[in-house]
């Protein structure tokens, strides 16, 4: 069993940058086709919690994390939830003005964490954050341009015309975690780097949609990959959705891929990230050429999207947690069960 444990230590003046973290967590791997289940994978790649920085390792480790406790959010738990959900979502209402041409991806970050500390009176939950790694990752937010699938590090490059990016906002309230993410098209972009941005978003809201007491994770991933895949688009493997809580990353693993009636059942008062990666080309990926410890791209160089919603379950379906005042509209196809999320 791996556990992922978390104690974040806050200072008095929470707008400086030496916010600390000290976190630890489990080494991750799934194969949803190996015997063993999505715990254990042939490809063996060390994941510092779900879904973070990917490295390959020689020497295999061998962890069972099925075996971990799933949290059940009682209702204060579910309280807190929704108040840290909404305001990582108001985040990115507020970034969204900033995102043009010639903006640098620092200064999103500087601006992210001035809004976080100061006016929310939160914690940027990536800053200085390991997830059993070695490298803290350095900035407040992930960052990742064209043909980076997730993780990129906030830079001085700048923003050109017709770039996607991903911003990806997880915020501490109370204890709490809000984790959300979405795409961003600079000024005019191609026909096609939009297409894959719209897909993705329905691709994720296919998979919450399946979200209620009963279900399974597998028929989530199914979902997600089924329609990603009739759209001729391919769906990231080695990065996957997670629990989140008190703990960033949590129990269950919520794979972007898979099989009808496989995995974990759902269950009434599970929180969850749903938050697909699909890319325009071939599904492989590999480290970035930054070599950061962090960065990820697709290994053919082609276009990467991804959007991200925390999830409750509840005793009649769903609640998504991570939707405020400038969320992009949900697809036609979703009715109901988004009650109290604004």
């Amino acid at each position: 069993m791996g556990l992922i444990t978390g104690r974040v230590e806050e200072r008095s003046q929470t707008s400086k940058r030496w916010i600390e973290r000290l976190v630890t967590a489990p080494d991750f791997s799934f194969d949803i086709t190996s015997p063993a289940g999505p715990c254990q994978s042939a490809l063996k790649l060390r994941l510092s919690g779900c879904p973070l920085r990917g490295r390959a390792v020689h020497k295999p480790r061998e962890w069972d994390n099925c075996a971990m406790t799933i949290t059940y959010k009682d209702a204060d738990g579910i309280a807190g939830m929704r108040v840290a959900g909404k305001l990582a979502s108001e985040v990115l209402d507020y970034l969204t003005p900033h995102m043009l041409p010639g903006v640098t991806t620092n200064a999103i970050d500087r601006l992210a964490h001035s809004y976080i500390t100061e006016v929310q009176q939160a914690i940027p939950a990536p800053l200085n954050y390991r997830g059993g790694g070695s490298i803290p990752f350095p900035k407040s937010i992930c960052t990742s341009v064209n043909h980076q699938v997730c993780h990129g590090i906030p830079g001085d490059k700048q923003l050109k015309k017709g770039d996607i990016v991903n911003l990806d906002i997880t915020v501490i309230k109370n204890g709490w975690h809000g984790d959300t993410s979405r795409m961003f098209v600079i000024g005019e972009t191609s026909i096609a780097a939009r297409r894959l941005c719209s897909i993705t978003y329905e691709a994720m809201w296919r998979g919450i949609v399946m979200v209620k007491p009963g279900a399974r994770l597998g028929d989530v991933g199914w979902a997600i990959q089924k329609f990603a895949e009739a759209q001729g688009f391919s769906v990231v493997r080695e990065f996957c959705g997670h629990g989140i809580g008190r703990v960033f990353h949590e129990e269950p693993q919520v794979l972007h891929y898979g099989k009808p009636g496989t995995l974990e059942e759902l269950k009434t008062g599970m929180t969850f990230t749903i938050e697909p990666m699909i890319n325009a080309g071939r599904k492989e990926i590999k480290e970035g050429p930054e070599k950061d410890g962090w960065s990820i791209v697709t290994k053919d160089h082609s276009l990467s999207a991804q959007w991200e919603h925390t999830v409750l379950v509840t005793e009649s379906g769903y609640e998504v947690l991570t939707l405020s005042a400038g969320s992009p509209a949900t697809p036609a196809f979703v009715t109901g069960a988004l009650a109290g999320a604004i």
